[in-house]
């Protein structure tokens, strides 16, 4: 299996693993990142099937910055998770997979994680000036925008803007 290639291969690189109804999970840490992907394309993950995050604000950690590779081969599936603390950066994958460009845009348009390297980092969802990163736990449920609830009766306050 490829999580014990990687720690044959890169002894000390995983931090933590899981397996769950076949989905395999590895945690790495940021700076081990592009060796971890090197492996990963020269046994056969070549397909990065999505980039996303999650946000945990509780720790210090904040985000996980989550890949998904496929083995088109063995249709082995791998998740790999990056903890990444809030204002940190982690490496761009947009030089090596073109998927990567608008993936690494959106996750930094929603969670305002940064991608060092990225060719062309701006919003990819929201607008230039849009103020927050809409996916944080801690972003207002109006979007904190008064332009954004004009006239709308939202259920979640009965109408009334605080």
């Amino acid at each position: 299996m490829i999580i014990e290639h990687i720690d044959a291969q890169l002894p000390g690189t995983i931090t933590d693993r899981h397996d769950f109804r076949g989905d395999q999970t590895v945690v790495i840490t940021k700076e081990n990142l592009l060796a971890v992907v090197e492996l990963l394309h020269r046994e056969g993950f070549q397909f990065l099937v999505d980039i996303t995050a999650v946000d945990w604000p509780e720790r210090e950690q904040r985000f996980d910055v989550v890949y998904h590779w496929l083995n088109l081969a063995s249709q082995e599936r791998l998740r790999v998770k990056v903890p990444v603390a809030d204002g940190e950066s982690v490496a761009s994958l947009a030089g090596l997979f073109k998927t990567a460009n608008w993936f690494e845009r959106e996750v930094f348009d929603l969670f305002g994680i940064r991608f060092d390297g990225h060719p062309d980092l701006r919003r990819l969802l929201t607008w230039d000036d849009f103020q927050g990163h809409a996916l944080r736990k801690d972003f207002p449920l109006d979007g904190g925008d008064v332009f954004c609830m004009e006239g709308c009766t939202a259920p979640y306050n009965n109408g009334e803007r605080s």
